[in-house]
Protein backbone atom coordinates (compact mmCIF):
# COMPACT_ATOMS: atom_id res chain seq x y z
CA UNK A 1 0.00 0.00 0.00
CA UNK A 2 2.56 2.13 0.88
CA UNK A 3 4.47 1.39 -2.63
CA UNK A 4 1.60 2.21 -4.21
CA UNK A 5 0.97 5.62 -2.68
CA UNK A 6 4.73 6.65 -3.60
CA UNK A 7 4.22 5.60 -6.84
CA UNK A 8 1.32 8.09 -7.14
CA UNK A 9 2.95 10.72 -5.67
CA UNK A 10 6.17 10.42 -8.13
CA UNK A 11 3.40 10.30 -11.06
CA UNK A 12 2.02 13.48 -9.93
CA UNK A 13 5.01 14.81 -9.42
CA UNK A 14 6.35 14.37 -12.73
CA UNK A 15 3.28 15.49 -14.39
CA UNK A 16 3.58 18.66 -12.73
CA UNK A 17 7.25 19.10 -14.28
CA UNK A 18 5.92 17.98 -17.29
CA UNK A 19 3.39 20.04 -17.53
CA UNK A 20 6.20 23.08 -15.91
CA UNK A 21 8.06 22.02 -18.62
CA UNK A 22 5.12 22.25 -22.11
CA UNK A 23 4.36 25.73 -20.30
CA UNK A 24 8.27 26.66 -21.57
CA UNK A 25 8.21 25.31 -24.50
CA UNK A 26 8.62 27.16 -27.78
CA UNK A 27 6.80 26.87 -30.71
CA UNK A 28 10.18 25.99 -32.78
CA UNK A 29 10.47 22.77 -30.34
CA UNK A 30 6.90 21.75 -31.62
CA UNK A 31 7.79 21.90 -35.36
CA UNK A 32 5.73 24.96 -35.70
CA UNK A 33 2.45 23.70 -33.90
CA UNK A 34 0.54 25.52 -31.20
CA UNK A 35 2.10 25.29 -27.77
CA UNK A 36 0.03 24.70 -24.62
CA UNK A 37 0.49 28.52 -24.27
CA UNK A 38 -1.26 28.97 -27.22
CA UNK A 39 -4.44 27.06 -25.99
CA UNK A 40 -4.39 27.88 -22.67
CA UNK A 41 -4.98 31.81 -24.14
CA UNK A 42 -7.33 30.94 -26.47
CA UNK A 43 -9.65 28.59 -24.03
CA UNK A 44 -9.08 31.72 -21.46
CA UNK A 45 -10.42 34.52 -24.75
CA UNK A 46 -6.93 36.12 -25.00
CA UNK A 47 -5.79 37.53 -28.39
CA UNK A 48 -3.05 35.04 -29.88
CA UNK A 49 -0.48 35.63 -32.70
CA UNK A 50 -1.74 33.11 -35.16
CA UNK A 51 1.12 33.97 -37.59
CA UNK A 52 2.74 30.81 -37.10
CA UNK A 53 -0.49 29.59 -38.12
CA UNK A 54 -1.28 31.90 -41.05
CA UNK A 55 2.45 32.11 -42.46
CA UNK A 56 2.86 27.98 -42.32
CA UNK A 57 0.57 27.35 -45.99
CA UNK A 58 3.41 24.90 -47.47
CA UNK A 59 6.89 25.85 -48.44
CA UNK A 60 8.11 23.54 -51.75
CA UNK A 61 11.67 24.35 -50.95
CA UNK A 62 11.30 22.32 -47.97
CA UNK A 63 9.45 19.40 -49.61
CA UNK A 64 9.80 15.80 -48.86
CA UNK A 65 12.16 14.04 -50.70
CA UNK A 66 10.20 11.38 -52.91
CA UNK A 67 11.38 8.31 -50.77
CA UNK A 68 10.40 9.96 -47.76
CA UNK A 69 6.51 10.22 -45.95
CA UNK A 70 4.51 12.37 -48.11
CA UNK A 71 7.34 13.24 -50.66
CA UNK A 72 4.59 13.27 -53.16
CA UNK A 73 2.60 16.17 -51.63
CA UNK A 74 5.68 18.23 -52.31
CA UNK A 75 6.24 19.16 -48.80
CA UNK A 76 2.18 21.06 -48.77
CA UNK A 77 -0.24 18.70 -46.25
CA UNK A 78 -3.87 18.52 -46.35
CA UNK A 79 -3.37 21.03 -42.94
CA UNK A 80 -1.71 23.71 -45.06
CA UNK A 81 -3.89 23.69 -47.77
CA UNK A 82 -7.08 24.21 -45.37
CA UNK A 83 -5.12 27.03 -43.41
CA UNK A 84 -3.96 28.71 -46.63
CA UNK A 85 -7.85 28.58 -47.46
CA UNK A 86 -8.36 29.75 -43.96
CA UNK A 87 -6.42 32.94 -44.41
CA UNK A 88 -7.31 33.13 -48.31
CA UNK A 89 -3.43 32.30 -48.92
CA UNK A 90 -4.17 30.08 -52.11
CA UNK A 91 -5.17 31.27 -55.63
CA UNK A 92 -8.41 29.40 -55.81
CA UNK A 93 -9.86 29.18 -59.23
CA UNK A 94 -13.86 29.43 -58.93
CA UNK A 95 -16.77 29.30 -61.97
CA UNK A 96 -18.89 32.22 -59.93
CA UNK A 97 -16.33 35.42 -60.95
CA UNK A 98 -18.80 37.24 -58.43
CA UNK A 99 -17.07 39.53 -55.79
CA UNK A 100 -15.35 37.79 -52.63
CA UNK A 101 -16.28 34.21 -54.64
CA UNK A 102 -13.05 32.90 -54.00
CA UNK A 103 -13.09 33.17 -49.99
CA UNK A 104 -14.13 29.79 -48.62
CA UNK A 105 -13.35 30.72 -45.75
CA UNK A 106 -13.96 34.21 -43.53
CA UNK A 107 -11.78 33.49 -40.17
CA UNK A 108 -13.16 36.87 -38.72
CA UNK A 109 -16.75 35.75 -39.34
CA UNK A 110 -17.17 34.72 -35.18
CA UNK A 111 -15.66 37.17 -34.01
CA UNK A 112 -18.03 39.72 -35.26
CA UNK A 113 -21.07 37.63 -34.68
CA UNK A 114 -20.20 37.22 -31.11
CA UNK A 115 -19.14 41.76 -30.98
CA UNK A 116 -22.88 41.74 -32.49
CA UNK A 117 -24.46 39.84 -30.32
CA UNK A 118 -22.36 41.03 -26.76
CA UNK A 119 -20.97 43.87 -26.58
CA UNK A 120 -23.14 45.87 -28.93
CA UNK A 121 -26.45 44.50 -28.51
CA UNK A 122 -25.46 44.70 -24.73
CA UNK A 123 -23.78 48.67 -24.37
CA UNK A 124 -25.92 49.76 -27.32
CA UNK A 125 -29.31 48.43 -25.87
CA UNK A 126 -28.44 49.85 -22.40
CA UNK A 127 -27.61 53.38 -23.63
CA UNK A 128 -31.08 53.75 -25.13
CA UNK A 129 -32.47 52.16 -21.58
CA UNK A 130 -30.28 54.93 -19.39
CA UNK A 131 -30.85 57.91 -21.32
CA UNK A 132 -34.30 57.25 -21.32
CA UNK A 133 -34.32 56.42 -17.68
CA UNK A 134 -32.28 59.53 -17.19
CA UNK A 135 -34.71 61.57 -18.82
CA UNK A 136 -37.77 60.01 -17.04
CA UNK A 137 -35.87 61.02 -13.55
CA UNK A 138 -34.83 64.97 -14.54
CA UNK A 139 -38.73 64.89 -15.21
CA UNK A 140 -40.11 64.22 -12.26
CA UNK A 141 -37.30 66.40 -10.63
CA UNK A 142 -36.92 69.11 -13.14
CA UNK A 143 -40.33 69.62 -14.60
CA UNK A 144 -41.32 70.52 -17.76
CA UNK A 145 -39.04 73.98 -18.65
CA UNK A 146 -42.76 76.64 -18.84
CA UNK A 147 -42.92 80.21 -19.87
CA UNK A 148 -41.98 82.43 -17.81
CA UNK A 149 -45.19 84.83 -16.48
CA UNK A 150 -47.17 82.71 -19.26
CA UNK A 151 -47.51 82.90 -22.76
CA UNK A 152 -48.19 85.99 -24.85
CA UNK A 153 -50.77 84.90 -27.01
CA UNK A 154 -49.16 86.05 -29.85
CA UNK A 155 -47.04 83.95 -32.42
CA UNK A 156 -44.17 84.42 -34.58
CA UNK A 157 -42.96 82.40 -37.56
CA UNK A 158 -40.07 80.34 -36.49
CA UNK A 159 -39.50 77.74 -39.60
CA UNK A 160 -40.81 78.01 -43.38
CA UNK A 161 -42.79 75.16 -44.95
CA UNK A 162 -39.74 73.64 -46.41
CA UNK A 163 -37.55 73.66 -43.23
CA UNK A 164 -40.61 72.17 -41.34
CA UNK A 165 -40.91 69.46 -44.67
CA UNK A 166 -36.88 69.00 -44.71
CA UNK A 167 -36.47 68.40 -40.66
CA UNK A 168 -39.55 65.85 -40.87
CA UNK A 169 -38.59 64.00 -43.75
CA UNK A 170 -34.94 63.53 -41.40
CA UNK A 171 -36.72 62.84 -38.14
CA UNK A 172 -39.77 60.11 -39.42
CA UNK A 173 -37.23 58.46 -41.51
CA UNK A 174 -34.54 57.97 -38.45
CA UNK A 175 -37.02 57.39 -36.40
CA UNK A 176 -38.30 54.10 -38.74
CA UNK A 177 -34.79 53.60 -39.39
CA UNK A 178 -33.96 53.31 -35.45
CA UNK A 179 -37.17 50.64 -34.99
CA UNK A 180 -36.18 48.70 -38.15
CA UNK A 181 -32.40 48.50 -37.29
CA UNK A 182 -33.15 47.40 -33.64
CA UNK A 183 -35.21 45.04 -34.15
CA UNK A 184 -32.63 43.16 -37.03
CA UNK A 185 -30.13 43.66 -34.64
CA UNK A 186 -32.10 42.74 -31.37
CA UNK A 187 -35.06 40.94 -32.76
CA UNK A 188 -34.40 37.01 -32.62
CA UNK A 189 -33.35 37.25 -28.94
CA UNK A 190 -36.18 39.62 -27.61
CA UNK A 191 -39.14 38.46 -30.54
CA UNK A 192 -38.64 35.44 -31.40
CA UNK A 193 -39.54 33.82 -27.69
CA UNK A 194 -43.21 35.76 -27.79
CA UNK A 195 -44.32 35.41 -31.42
CA UNK A 196 -42.73 32.72 -32.75
CA UNK A 197 -40.37 31.96 -35.97
CA UNK A 198 -42.64 32.35 -38.77
CA UNK A 199 -44.01 35.85 -37.42
CA UNK A 200 -40.60 37.21 -36.65
CA UNK A 201 -39.58 36.06 -40.49
CA UNK A 202 -42.13 38.08 -41.64
CA UNK A 203 -41.53 40.91 -39.71
CA UNK A 204 -37.84 40.82 -40.27
CA UNK A 205 -37.86 40.83 -43.82
CA UNK A 206 -40.47 43.51 -43.68
CA UNK A 207 -38.21 45.52 -41.38
CA UNK A 208 -35.40 45.19 -44.21
CA UNK A 209 -37.00 46.34 -46.68
CA UNK A 210 -38.71 49.46 -44.83
CA UNK A 211 -34.58 49.98 -43.72
CA UNK A 212 -33.19 49.76 -47.36
CA UNK A 213 -35.55 52.18 -48.93
CA UNK A 214 -36.34 54.68 -46.60
CA UNK A 215 -32.45 55.57 -45.99
CA UNK A 216 -32.71 57.38 -49.13
CA UNK A 217 -35.29 59.65 -47.50
CA UNK A 218 -33.17 59.98 -44.46
CA UNK A 219 -30.15 60.98 -46.55
CA UNK A 220 -32.17 63.59 -48.45
CA UNK A 221 -33.62 65.05 -45.11
CA UNK A 222 -30.05 65.65 -44.11
CA UNK A 223 -28.94 67.25 -47.58
CA UNK A 224 -31.92 69.56 -47.11
CA UNK A 225 -31.49 70.36 -43.50
CA UNK A 226 -27.23 71.07 -43.40
CA UNK A 227 -27.66 73.85 -46.48
CA UNK A 228 -30.81 75.31 -44.84
CA UNK A 229 -29.22 75.49 -40.90
CA UNK A 230 -25.37 74.99 -41.70
CA UNK A 231 -25.00 78.92 -41.23
CA UNK A 232 -27.23 79.35 -38.31
CA UNK A 233 -25.45 76.97 -36.41
CA UNK A 234 -21.44 78.07 -36.69
CA UNK A 235 -20.27 78.13 -32.82
CA UNK A 236 -19.67 81.34 -31.82
CA UNK A 237 -19.05 82.88 -28.00
CA UNK A 238 -22.66 83.47 -27.04
CA UNK A 239 -22.51 79.17 -26.92
CA UNK A 240 -20.14 80.11 -23.93
CA UNK A 241 -22.56 81.98 -22.49
CA UNK A 242 -25.34 79.48 -23.03
CA UNK A 243 -23.13 76.52 -21.90
CA UNK A 244 -22.17 78.97 -18.63
CA UNK A 245 -25.68 79.51 -17.44
CA UNK A 246 -26.70 75.67 -18.16
CA UNK A 247 -29.08 76.97 -21.41
CA UNK A 248 -31.53 78.21 -18.74
CA UNK A 249 -32.32 74.06 -17.86
CA UNK A 250 -31.63 74.59 -13.94
CA UNK A 251 -32.27 77.77 -13.25
CA UNK A 252 -35.00 80.72 -14.51
CA UNK A 253 -32.42 82.83 -16.04
CA UNK A 254 -32.56 82.15 -20.14
CA UNK A 255 -28.84 83.16 -22.27
CA UNK A 256 -29.01 84.78 -24.68
CA UNK A 257 -29.20 83.07 -28.16
CA UNK A 258 -29.61 83.08 -32.34
CA UNK A 259 -32.07 81.20 -33.73
CA UNK A 260 -30.30 78.32 -32.44
CA UNK A 261 -28.91 78.22 -29.33
CA UNK A 262 -25.79 76.40 -27.90
CA UNK A 263 -27.55 72.76 -27.27
CA UNK A 264 -29.48 72.64 -30.71
CA UNK A 265 -26.05 73.66 -32.12
CA UNK A 266 -24.73 70.00 -30.71
CA UNK A 267 -27.83 68.33 -31.72
CA UNK A 268 -27.00 69.75 -35.26
CA UNK A 269 -23.82 68.87 -35.60
CA UNK A 270 -23.89 65.60 -34.05
CA UNK A 271 -26.77 64.54 -36.18
CA UNK A 272 -24.95 65.62 -39.85
CA UNK A 273 -21.68 64.24 -38.69
CA UNK A 274 -22.74 61.22 -37.64
CA UNK A 275 -25.31 61.54 -40.09
CA UNK A 276 -23.12 61.77 -43.29
CA UNK A 277 -20.96 58.89 -41.41
CA UNK A 278 -24.10 56.17 -41.22
CA UNK A 279 -25.27 57.07 -44.42
CA UNK A 280 -21.71 55.86 -46.04
CA UNK A 281 -21.17 52.97 -43.93
CA UNK A 282 -25.01 52.19 -45.00
CA UNK A 283 -24.55 52.74 -48.79
CA UNK A 284 -21.44 50.93 -48.55
CA UNK A 285 -23.82 47.75 -46.57
CA UNK A 286 -26.32 48.80 -49.48
CA UNK A 287 -24.27 47.41 -52.33
CA UNK A 288 -21.91 44.80 -50.90
CA UNK A 289 -18.49 44.64 -51.60
CA UNK A 290 -18.62 47.51 -54.31
CA UNK A 291 -17.55 50.83 -51.79
CA UNK A 292 -14.89 49.12 -49.28
CA UNK A 293 -14.31 51.95 -46.98
CA UNK A 294 -12.16 50.75 -44.20
CA UNK A 295 -8.83 49.27 -45.24
CA UNK A 296 -8.32 53.13 -46.81
CA UNK A 297 -9.35 54.42 -43.46
CA UNK A 298 -7.38 52.42 -41.45
CA UNK A 299 -4.18 53.22 -43.83
CA UNK A 300 -5.06 57.01 -43.24
CA UNK A 301 -5.06 56.42 -39.39
CA UNK A 302 -1.92 54.44 -39.05
CA UNK A 303 0.32 57.49 -41.12
CA UNK A 304 -1.37 59.96 -39.11
CA UNK A 305 -1.52 58.44 -35.29
CA UNK A 306 1.40 55.79 -35.68
CA UNK A 307 -1.55 53.23 -34.84
CA UNK A 308 -1.38 49.93 -36.52
CA UNK A 309 -4.75 48.81 -37.84
CA UNK A 310 -4.84 46.30 -40.23
CA UNK A 311 -4.91 47.96 -44.24
CA UNK A 312 -5.46 44.25 -46.46
CA UNK A 313 -8.70 43.15 -45.39
CA UNK A 314 -11.04 40.49 -47.34
CA UNK A 315 -14.05 41.80 -48.87
CA UNK A 316 -15.85 40.55 -45.71
CA UNK A 317 -14.02 41.47 -43.31
CA UNK A 318 -15.00 44.96 -45.26
CA UNK A 319 -18.51 44.05 -44.71
CA UNK A 320 -18.36 43.66 -40.98
CA UNK A 321 -16.05 46.37 -40.21
CA UNK A 322 -19.17 48.62 -41.78
CA UNK A 323 -22.07 46.84 -40.34
CA UNK A 324 -20.48 47.53 -36.67
CA UNK A 325 -19.32 50.84 -37.42
CA UNK A 326 -22.74 51.64 -38.50
CA UNK A 327 -24.76 50.22 -35.64
CA UNK A 328 -22.44 51.89 -33.28
CA UNK A 329 -22.89 55.25 -34.38
CA UNK A 330 -26.82 54.94 -35.16
CA UNK A 331 -26.99 53.68 -31.26
CA UNK A 332 -24.92 57.13 -30.70
CA UNK A 333 -26.97 58.99 -32.35
CA UNK A 334 -30.29 57.32 -30.93
CA UNK A 335 -29.41 58.31 -27.76
CA UNK A 336 -28.91 62.03 -28.83
CA UNK A 337 -32.15 62.21 -30.72
CA UNK A 338 -34.17 60.92 -27.25
CA UNK A 339 -32.94 63.67 -25.90
CA UNK A 340 -33.53 66.18 -28.86
CA UNK A 341 -37.42 64.46 -28.59
CA UNK A 342 -38.16 64.87 -25.16
CA UNK A 343 -36.97 68.67 -25.04
CA UNK A 344 -38.53 69.32 -27.87
CA UNK A 345 -42.35 67.81 -26.99
CA UNK A 346 -42.89 67.35 -22.99
CA UNK A 347 -39.99 68.57 -21.84
CA UNK A 348 -40.59 72.29 -22.61
CA UNK A 349 -43.65 74.28 -22.70
CA UNK A 350 -44.09 75.63 -26.47
CA UNK A 351 -40.93 73.69 -28.22
CA UNK A 352 -43.21 71.59 -30.34
CA UNK A 353 -45.03 74.33 -32.21
CA UNK A 354 -41.63 75.00 -33.79
CA UNK A 355 -41.86 72.26 -35.97
CA UNK A 356 -45.68 71.51 -35.66
CA UNK A 357 -46.67 74.55 -37.15
CA UNK A 358 -43.88 77.08 -37.66
CA UNK A 359 -45.30 79.33 -35.31
CA UNK A 360 -44.03 79.78 -31.58
CA UNK A 361 -45.47 82.07 -29.08
CA UNK A 362 -44.00 85.87 -28.66
CA UNK A 363 -42.89 85.61 -25.59
CA UNK A 364 -41.53 81.84 -25.82
CA UNK A 365 -39.12 83.42 -28.70
CA UNK A 366 -37.79 86.17 -26.11
CA UNK A 367 -36.86 83.88 -23.29
CA UNK A 368 -35.12 81.43 -25.47
CA UNK A 369 -33.69 83.45 -28.70
CA UNK A 370 -33.92 86.57 -27.37
CA UNK A 371 -30.66 87.42 -29.99
CA UNK A 372 -33.68 85.80 -32.89
CA UNK A 373 -36.22 87.97 -32.57
CA UNK A 374 -34.19 91.54 -32.31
Amino acid sequence: MTQTIGALLIALFSMTVGLSHANETTRESTGGAQTLQDIMARQAGQQIDDSFRRDATGNPDAAKQITEQLGVLGGVSDSEVFRGIRYSDLDIKVSNSGPAADILVQDGGMRWLELRQGPLATYGGGALLGIIGLLVFFYFARGRIMIDGGPAGTTIERFKAVERFGHWVLASSFVLLGLTGLLTLLGRQLLIPVIGHEAFSTLAIGSKWIHNNVAWAFMLGLFMTFFMWVWHNIPNKLDLVWFAKGGGIFGKEHPPAKKFNAGQKIIFWTVMVLGFSVSLSGISLLFPFEYPMFAKTFAIMNSVFGSSYPTELLPHEEMQYAQIWHAIVAFVMMVAIVAHIYIGSVGMEGAFDAMGNGQVDLEWARQHHSLWVC
